[in-house]
């Protein structure tokens, strides 16, 4: 003879089962959903703006009691191509760590770009840092990027198409990159030095 189950046995599995979910809720936790994915999407956007360039890696050593300690320098230029560039320098016992600490400092140090229609620069500039001197001037549409070594880096990141660049002191790539970044700073539309000087852009042309 099978054993039949009685009412006490079903009325337990009826009570360990878990009760339906509200539609409220459901609703909730869909719409929850919606908005994790959007916010996603919207960080790998603003993330995949940003392009990086290891300029140079170096190994470097801190004399210290027991020795030295080696470590890694990475110099990194971070910019989207759109105005927007930075020039970072990080410290790490390992490239990887040292290069995301290049990039993390680069972000911190942004420089806005004034960029003509002609995806130039408005207006000659000249940069310093240390014994590291740059010649930036605007070019001609079709010229392209005529400059070397770190600064054509920070030029091309920049969102820079058309431009020739100089180097006229030091070939240090770290001191290149920031006297070139130095000489975007100075850069100025005509409109703002204009408005500054309380002048009309006729006569500023004049």
């Amino acid at each position: 003879m099978t054993d039949t189950p009685t009412k006490q046995e079903i009325q337990s599995k009826n009570d360990n089962v878990p009760a339906a979910m509200p539609v409220e809720q459901k609703k909730n936790n869909r719409n929850d959903r919606k908005r994790n994915r959007r916010g996603d999407s919207k960080n790998l956007e603003r993330d995949s703006d940003w392009q990086e360039r290891v300029v140079q890696i170096r190994r470097v050593s801190k004399t210290v009691k027991g020795g030295k300690k080696m470590s890694f320098r990475a110099i990194v230029v971070v910019g989207n191509e759109k105005g927007q560039v930075g020039v970072g320098v990080g410290k790490a016992g390992d490239v990887i760590g040292a290069v995301r600490k290049g990039v993390s400092d680069g972000k911190k140090n942004l420089v806005r770009v004034p960029l003509t229609p002609n995806n130039s620069i408005p207006t000659l500039s000249k940069g310093r840092d240390g014994a590291a001197n740059v010649l930036i001037r605007p070019a001609a549409p079709g010229t392209g990027v005529i400059a070397g070594g770190s600064i054509r880096t920070v030029l091309e990141l920049a969102g820079i198409k058309n431009v020739l660049a100089k180097r006229l002191g030091s070939k240090t790539p770290l001191n290149n990159a920031r006297a070139a970044m130095v000489a975007l700073s100075q850069l100025r539309t005509h409109k703002s030095a204009s408005r500054e000087r309380g002048i009309s852009l006729e006569q500023l042309y004049s």
